[in-house]
């Protein structure tokens, strides 16, 4: 009876510190998946939300995570979550095109120029709207974290100009504006799914991918990679995503501690995300890799091979998005 009572005052000091006065709290577990590996920022995230949990609800909601794509490439794992066999995953908000057409506009290339734009962006009215598209897909976003900038590794040669992507053969996410935007390059666009890429790059089936510097130096694919050019050309918002199956079970109180959870748990990712990106290029400089920046003149011209593709897909996810978009963008420039 005293250890019963003991427990019973633990759990309440913990819900009380959550801040919810008899707080409905129940047991439940949540697999969380991602693509990325342990030891990367994304998981580091994952780790850090699964600790807030716990201790928020003393241990009642238990979050078992799944990284490195175990359970399947980001289409099995969306599919997976409107099915409610898979209660959270955190993946490229633009891959959400696929359900929702708007979620292109996070593919745009040179959309944002720093992580402190993108912030301004996702966090506000703007990312809460796009969010706001999802349940009806049987899909519920909580927040965004981060990636963070790509850029584009090959096997084949130093890229010292925007002719030198000429026939590459480069993986990208499956979405069409990806197809589009390598192809305006003169490069091969090649489909695949995350888990498959390293052994593409290996054998040679693929030339090269682009990701961030987390992403090449976690996935190890300075490995099977030679080169890389600094491109910065998308950067990659992350939504947080939870099966609307699942969440319609939760109660109030258990809906504000996941995504009270998610938030906190984000503002450490993304710190994490962009110290580990300084940390990662330097290292895949120390693991051999040639780093290529482009001069400003290539820069100039990368983005005006891009340009069609932008006025192409704006027409897509809707000139409303984009102008609403870039009113976000505008106040944040200020």
């Amino acid at each position: 009876m005293k250890r019963m009572m003991i427990k019973t005052l633990v759990a309440a000091a913990a819900l009380a510190a959550f801040g919810v006065a008899n707080a409905q709290v129940n047991e439940h577990t949540i697999k969380f998946a991602t693509q990325n590996p342990k030891g990367h920022p994304l998981v580091m995230g994952m780790e850090k939300f699964a600790e807030i949990v716990k201790t928020k609800s003393a241990g009642k909601i238990k979050v078992n995570l799944f990284p490195g794509g175990v359970l399947g490439g980001d289409a099995p794992n969306v599919s997976a979550l409107q099915g409610g066999t898979l209660e959270m995953v955190t993946m490229n908000s633009g891959i959400l095109a696929s359900q929702v057409k708007e979620f292109a506009i996070f593919d745009f290339p040179f959309l944002f120029a720093n992580g402190k734009e993108a912030d301004a962006v996702v966090d506000g009215p703007f990312g809460k709207k796009m969010h706001a598209r999802l349940p009806e897909k049987g899909i519920v976003g909580l927040t965004y974290w981060e990636l963070g900038f790509r850029n584009m590794t090959n096997n084949k040669r130093a890229i010292n100009k925007v002719e030198d992507f000429a026939g590459l053969k480069i993986r990208v996410i499956p979405n069409p504006i990806n197809l589009d935007w390598v192809k305006a390059l003169g490069a091969n666009p090649t489909p695949m799914a995350f888990p498959e890429v390293y052994g593409a790059l290996e054998s040679g089936a693929l030339d090269g991918q682009e990701n961030p510097y987390s992403v090449i130096s976690a996935n190890k694919f300075y490995e099977v990679q030679k080169h890389l050019t600094v491109t910065n050309h998308v950067y990659n918002p992350q939504s947080v995503i939870i099966s609307k199956k699942f969440w319609d079970k939760l109660t109030a109180d258990e809906k504000k501690l996941i995504g009270d959870a998610a938030v906190e748990a984000g503002k450490y990712e993304r710190q994490v995300a962009r110290d580990a990106a300084v940390t990662a290029l330097d290292g895949l400089k120390k693991a051999g890799m040639q780093v290529t920046e482009l001069p400003a003149a290539e820069l100039d011209k990368l983005r005006d091979k891009m340009r069609p593709v932008i006025a192409k897909y704006a027409v897509t996810v809707g000139q409303e998005t984009v102008q609403e978009i870039q009113a976000e963008l505008a106040k944040a420039r200020k």
